[in-house]
């Protein structure tokens, strides 16, 4: 049974993610390490792991598996999840496939390196209203892809 596990700490369109897992019917599972409230939805599971850099992707990448989508803007935790036959998305709605995330994580490099030099700078755009369109529409489409996927072993 497919899973939506969100990396949540600022993550943008939670309430989206919610909308949408209720409206399927899909458990949804928001991994932070605090500052979001536990919901009264038997389909909404808040897990709260221990501060710390990659707590929560490292719990993401355990527990995720075959058909279920991932909602994340970290390059490194897509690659991980893809790896495991998940379904990745960014909260702009971009997906994360095998045919990108190389080309994603060598610019996630480059750019590092050019902001370790002082060469680069912060080239992220503000999230907007398009922003949040294009989301549903590629978790919309992501659930309906991951239904017809084989079911993860249980």
């Amino acid at each position: 049974m497919t899973i939506i596990y969100v990396d949540a700490d600022a993550c943008p369109v939670r309430k989206e993610i919610q909308k949408v897992g209720e409206r399927f019917g899909i458990k949804t599972v928001f991994v932070c390490d605090g500052g979001i409230r536990p919901s009264c939805d038997p389909l909404v599971e808040v897990v709260v792991v221990p501060s710390g850099a990659d707590a929560a992707d490292d719990w993401i990448e355990e527990h995720t598996g075959m058909a279920d989508i991932v909602i994340t803007q970290d390059i490194l935790l897509a690659a991980r999840c893809l790896d495991k036959g998940a379904l990745v998305l960014g909260p702009t709605g971009k997906e994360f496939t095998q045919a990108n995330i190389g080309m994603k994580l060598g610019m996630r490099e480059l750019n590092q390196h050019l902001r370790e030099t002082g060469m680069g700078g912060s080239f992220n755009k503000p999230f907007a209203a398009p922003d949040r369109s294009r989301f549903l529409q590629a978790l919309d489409l992501a659930v309906h892809r991951a239904q017809a996927m084989p079911n993860r072993e249980i």
